[in-house]
């Protein structure tokens, strides 16, 4: 049978289990918004740890805590940063906009930690740990440490893992000549390396516009306080704090210049959410087109094959299907979804604060996460034992009657048109259709069409 303790607050009292490391505010938090099943991202807490880190050593260089006080702060906020006490962080997503029941809970646990470890009672969540803060600015200042961080640590070394693993394979198919396709119609030939080449430079091109984000995403909202003003924050706060930040996580955090942008505006979430929506868009895109040209095997395009993870089918038997491609482009559906609601959220900077911080929270987290993960296994399960089926992408070139396109300066466009259609309404190989209009001899079609002259490297 559970025991509780009474935690009392400007409201009154209210009962809060007795092993439990939160005070009031989480505990009301924890009874008024019983909604739905989303818990605020443990990245996000660990970025709150980091940050109440960084401002307890900021608040002791301004004399506004003891050396006691910042110790036993710093002690308890490392520990969560290694991942201690996630389960003291129980609060949902859909509660206060402006996350201010995420900080108190953070600033709770941390008090009630720190004044265990320190074996007395030294820490205030308002008065010490909250030092110089505001919920206005902590949450926010979280938000970009999160997504930095995240960014920096899980999705780029997938990024550069995707693009290593696709020019190994433009390295193994140097040479082949493909068929290349527009509009989903035979167009003209292509070696199947630059096909791979222009997947490769999608997704290089991506992490060059998500990397070029994060220079919004470094600036940080330390020092407002609680509308821009900076009340009850020491001058230089914001720098010290920020440079605190910057040597612990290795990245360049500076303050943002203008607090009361900081505040208002979740313009840097909505530009780094489009450049991971562009990602997505071209994940999509190379998904979609390994899956149709690894369609078949026997009624399909089936230029190339592509590892058999697992059975297809509970009903057909030996059916194997583009699995790793259908996870991708459904991570790429949700982070496109994802990047609505946060660019919803963004445009709800009422006055001098947004108010939608927790959803714009949830889903960067989900996006960046989702991202990182569908990009390795799509990588290692798919890319990874990506073979070309040469025979086919043979037969495939040879059969295409948009070889006609080299003749054009032959025997100019009308013509070459006219060969091509009648070749197709024939059922006429190109050359033959050449032949019977008399337009070039055998040995003029041989020396004009040649796959190989076709593709400039």
């Amino acid at each position: 049978m559970s025991t509780y303790r009474i935690e009392e607050d400007c409201l009154g009292q209210i009962k809060v289990e007795a092993d439990k490391y939160w005070k009031s505010q989480t505990q009301r938090s924890l009874e008024n918004f019983k909604i739905g099943q989303e818990l605020m991202p443990a990245s996000l807490i660990h970025s709150l740890a980091i940050l109440k880190e960084a401002c307890a050593k900021a608040n002791l260089h301004f004399n506004k805590i003891t050396e006691k006080q910042c110790e036993a702060i710093v002690e308890i906020c490392q520990r969560i940063e290694d991942g201690q006490y996630l389960d003291q962080f129980p609060l949902h997503v859909w509660q206060t906009g402006s996350g201010t029941q995420t900080n108190m809970n953070a600033n709770e646990v941390i008090s009630m930690l720190g004044n265990e470890y320190a074996k007395e009672n030294i820490l205030h969540p308002n008065d010490t740990v909250n030092a110089s803060q505001s919920s206005n600015d902590t949450f926010p200042a979280a938000l970009h440490i999160m997504v930095a961080q995240k960014i920096n640590a899980e999705l780029l070394p997938q990024l550069d893992l995707m693009i290593h693993q696709i020019k190994k394979l433009e390295e193994e198919n140097e040479g082949i000549i493909k068929i290349g396709r527009t509009h989903l119609q035979d167009a003209t030939p292509l070696y199947f390396s630059q096909e791979l080449s222009g997947y490769r430079s999608m997704i290089e091109h991506s992490k060059a516009q998500i990397i070029d984000s994060l220079k919004y995403v470094y600036e940080l909202a330390c020092g407002a306080t609680a509308v821009g003003t900076g009340i009850n924050c020491p001058e230089g706060f914001d720098e010290v704090v920020t440079k605190i930040i910057s040597e612990k996580t290795h990245l360049p955090f500076v303050p943002d210049s203008n607090k009361f942008h900081a505040l208002t505006s979740k313009d840097a979430m909505v530009y780094t959410s489009g450049a991971l929506k562009g990602l997505a868009s071209n994940c999509m895109k190379i998904a979609n087109d390994i899956r149709w040209l690894a369609s078949g095997p026997r009624s399909g395009i089936h230029e190339i094959d592509i590892p058999s993870n697992e059975p297809g089918s509970s009903i057909m038997p030996g059916k194997v299907n583009p699995t790793q491609c259908e996870a991708l482009t459904m991570v790429a559906v949700q982070v496109m979804g994802n990047d609505t609601a946060i660019g919803i959220g963004a445009s709800q900077g009422n006055f001098e604060l947004n108010v939608f911080m927790p959803l714009i929270a949830y889903n960067m987290d989900q996006s960046i996460q989702l991202l990182s993960d569908a990009i390795h296994s799509f990588t290692i399960h798919c890319l990874d034992g990506l073979k070309a089926n040469k025979e086919t992408m043979d037969k495939n070139l040879h059969n295409s009657l948009m070889l006609v396109t080299c003749l054009n300066p032959v025997i100019g466009y009308e013509k070459a048109g006219h060969a091509s259609q009648h070749a197709f309404k024939n059922n006429l190989t190109l050359k033959e259709a050449i032949l019977d209009l008399g337009y070039l001899t055998s040995e003029e079609f041989d020396l004009y069409v040649q796959p190989e002259k076709m593709i400039h490297k």
